[in-house]
């Protein structure tokens, strides 16, 4: 099933894919399934579930899909779908065209900061960010980024909040926003959580951008791949997750965020309440069984 967020209705010549409008709010491109086609839009948002699997595709590969304010409502809009699904287990979050993203759309914020009230309008834009930075954080399922180009600025801040990331052989990464005189304050936040302290430093005060095999090296990213095998090797990464038992995946994403900004001994604490409620779980009790009795556990 394919669904389209963020609706952006065109110019009449524009050729974009033909969607469906249904009741929910939500929307299906024409050739999903049997619904007629209504309008032309230029949907930012397209999720597709594939089983357990959610592919996310920011959709605005002619502008390298910028985290616009339309862009991150529709990706607020579809991860909070994501997050209420119970039969999602894991989330893919890709981009179409050339460029996983450039950032924050630079002809936007100077637009705002060109009108009235600039400070108030970019404030509500960087919080609108940093909350869906945060939603990522807080989301039951855990989020992959799939990164098969470009991924800069706040497109690199979106990489670093995600869970884990697989990135073409060809993809760079930067935090550029200093070479035109904007220091990437807000994708520090994110960047400095993922990599070494000197590392992201290096990248946020020279704009330098790093290959692929550099990110893995610093653990930007998890795994890279060949562009021709990225999908699949997405893909395998995600199902792999998704074959665990979803309520312990869930409870360990939720305790490894809480446990990882705390002193040693509170984590510690912390985590053994966190161990007795998982252990105390009738499916967790049926995965040890299946386990000490060499056989696949019986999860529904």
């Amino acid at each position: 099933m394919v669904y389209n967020y963020g609706i952006k209705i065109p110019h009449p010549t524009d050729v974009a894919a033909r969607i469906f409008i249904e009741p929910n709010g939500w929307t299906r491109q024409a050739g999903a399934d049997t619904l007629p086609a209504k309008v032309k839009p230029m949907t930012l948002i397209l999720r597709t579930d594939t089983g357990p699997v959610t592919r996310l595709t920011l959709n605005q590969p002619d502008r390298l899909n910028p985290l616009s304010m339309a862009m991150i409502a529709a990706l607020q809009d579809a991860l909070s779908a994501v997050a209420a699904d119970p039969a999602i287990r894991v989330v893919i979050l890709s981009g179409a065209g050339k460029a996983f993203s450039a950032g924050h759309d630079l002809r936007e914020m100077q637009a705002m900061r060109s009108g009235p009230d600039a400070a108030a309008n970019l404030k509500h834009l960087f919080d609108r960010c940093t909350a869906l930075m945060l939603t990522i954080r807080d989301l039951p399922q855990p989020v992959i980024a799939q990164v098969q180009g470009l991924a800069t600025a706040a497109g690199c801040q979106l990489v670093a909040a995600c869970d884990m990331a697989v990135a073409s052989d060809s993809a760079r990464f930067g935090v550029n926003g200093v070479n035109i005189g904007l220091f990437c304050s807000t994708p520090m936040v994110a960047l400095t959580r993922a990599i070494p302290r000197k590392a992201a430093f290096e990248l946020l005060t020279t704009g330098a951008f790093i290959g692929a095999d550099r990110a893995l090296a610093l653990g930007l990213i998890n795994r890279t791949a060949a562009p021709d095998d990225l999908t699949t090797q997405t893909d395998r990464l995600a199902a792999e997750v998704a074959a665990k038992l979803t309520a312990a995946v869930r409870i360990g994403k939720r305790a490894f965020y809480d446990q990882i900004a705390l002193p040693v001994a509170d984590a510690y604490t912390l985590m053994g309440q966190v161990m007795v409620t998982n252990m105390a779980r009738d499916d967790t009790a049926e995965g040890v069984a299946a386990f000490l009795e060499k056989r696949a556990p019986d999860w529904v």
